[in-house]
């Protein structure tokens, strides 16, 4: 399973919960320690003007592992394929 920061892949397909929504994306607890961001621009297929709109804190949604900075200890994530 995945627990940790290392445990993630590019292109890995993963449920997580949205922990918080801000104006540039939405934050999502995957299940390690670190919150990922799925930007405003991969939260959905059409142009989003405001992530509140399409997700709210608690939704479940599917994402898929786009990029993960270790260094940074950042997570991107996208909606669009997942």
């Amino acid at each position: 399973g995945v627990h940790d920061l290392e445990d993630l892949q590019t292109g890995m397909r993963l449920e997580g919960t949205v922990t918080n929504v801000t104006r540039f994306g939405a934050f999502v607890d995957i299940g390690v320690h670190q919150d990922g961001l799925v930007h405003i621009s991969e939260l959905a297929n059409e142009y989003v003007n405001d992530p509140g709109d399409v997700v709210s804190v608690g939704d479940v949604v599917r994402v898929v592992v786009l990029e993960v900075d270790l260094a940074r200890r950042r997570i991107a994530l996208s909606r669009k394929q997942a």
